[in-house]
C-alpha cells in the first residue's frame, strides 16, 4: 500500500463489483474472440493454397499471336513451294526450248542439205539430159556422105556412106554387115574377163572377132583398138564403126556402133552381150576401120 493512502483526500475511490464484473466480461469476451481468431489463423496458415489465378485476357492474345505466327510460318512455306514449282516449271521450259530449237536447226540444215543435193541432181540430171538430147539430135543428121575404097577378088570397089539415123538398118551384106552379123549372133553370151569366145568374151575380144570376119586384124586390147582406125566425130558415126570410152590410147571399154542410136558390146559379168541405147551411156569417141 502506498504511503499516503492513509490520508483520505490522497485514497482512490473503489469500483463496484459490478463495473469490474462487466470490465471482466468484456475483456474475456475480448479474448476469446482473439483466441478463436487466432486459431482460424492458424488452421488458414496450415492449409495448401490451391486457387489459381487466371488471366483470360493474356492467354487469348498468346493464342492469337501463336495462330498467327503458325498461319504465316504456313504460307511463307506454301509460297516458297509455288516458287520453287515456278522455277522448275521455267527450268524445264527453258530446257525444252533450247531442245527444240536445237532440233528445229539440226532439221532445217538436213533439209537445206536434201534441197542443195535435190538441187544438184536436178542440174547433173538436166545436163545430162541435154547431152543426151544432143546427142541424138547429132545421131538423127543425116552423116556426110564419103566414099572408101576397099579391095577385092576383082581388084576395086567403092561404097557410098549411107545416112545415119535412129531408124537406119544396119547393112545386110559387105564387110559392115558381116560385122555386125556376127555380133548379133552372139547377143547372150557371158562376159568373161580376157574372154575370147567362142560363148564368152571381154569388149575387146569380141571386137576383134567380128573384125576379123571382114579381114580386119585389130589389135587386142581397147586401148590400142581406140586408135587403130581413122577418128570421126560422133557426129558423124555410121554403123560398124568402133566406139570408144574414156580417152584415145587410154580406152577402158569398147563397142560397135549398129545404127538407130545403139550399140553392141559385151557390156559386163551383169549383162554380158547386149544391145544398148547410146544415148544412156554416151562413147567418148568413135574411129572407123571400114
Amino acid at each position: 500500500m502506498p504511503h499516503t493512502a492513509h490520508i483520505p483526500s490522497h485514497r482512490k475511490p473503489r469500483r463496484s463489483a459490478s463495473k469490474m464484473a462487466l470490465r471482466a466480461g468484456v475483456a474475456g469476451g475480448v479474448f476469446s474472440t482473439l483466441a478463436v481468431a487466432g486459431a482460424a489463423g492458424s488452421a488458414n496458415a496450415a492449409e495448401p493454397v490451391t486457387e489459381t489465378i487466371e488471366m483470360p485476357t493474356l492467354t487469348a492474345d498468346l493464342s492469337s499471336v501463336a495462330a498467327a505466327v503458325a498461319d504465316a510460318t504456313q504460307q511463307t512455306a506454301a509460297t516458297y513451294e509455288l516458287q520453287a514449282e515456278q522455277d522448275a516449271a521455267v527450268a524445264k521450259a527453258v530446257k525444252q526450248a533450247k531442245h527444240d530449237q536445237a532440233d528445229a536447226k539440226k532439221k532445217a540444215e538436213a533439209k537445206k542439205k536434201a534441197e542443195e543435193e535435190a538441187a544438184r541432181k536436178a542440174a547433173a540430171e538436166e545436163k545430162a539430159r541435154a547431152s543426151r538430147s544432143a546427142q541424138r539430135t547429132t545421131l538423127s543428121a543425116p552423116a556426110s556422105s564419103s566414099s572408101s575404097s576397099s579391095s577385092s577378088s576383082s581388084g576395086s570397089s567403092s561404097a557410098t556412106a549411107t545416112s545415119s539415123s535412129q531408124t537406119a538398118a544396119a547393112p545386110a551384106s559387105g564387110s559392115v554387115g558381116s560385122v555386125i552379123s556376127f555380133l548379133k549372133s552372139h547377143v547372150g553370151d557371158a562376159y568373161v574377163m580376157g574372154g575370147t569366145g567362142p560363148n564368152s568374151w571381154d569388149c575387146s575380144g569380141l571386137t576383134q572377132a567380128a573384125f576379123r570376119t571382114a579381114g580386119v586384124d585389130l589389135p587386142r586390147t581397147s586401148q590400142e583398138q581406140s586408135t587403130a582406125g581413122t577418128p570421126v566425130s560422133l557426129s558423124s558415126v555410121q554403123p560398124g564403126d568402133l566406139l570408144y570410152w574414156g580417152g584415145a590410147g587410154s580406152a577402158y571399154h569398147v563397142g560397135v556402133y549398129i545404127g538407130g542410136g545403139q550399140y553392141l558390146d559385151a557390156a559386163n559379168p551383169g549383162k554380158g552381150v547386149v544391145i544398148q541405147d547410146l544415148s544412156g551411156y554416151p562413147a567418148s569417141g568413135a574411129v572407123r576401120l571400114l
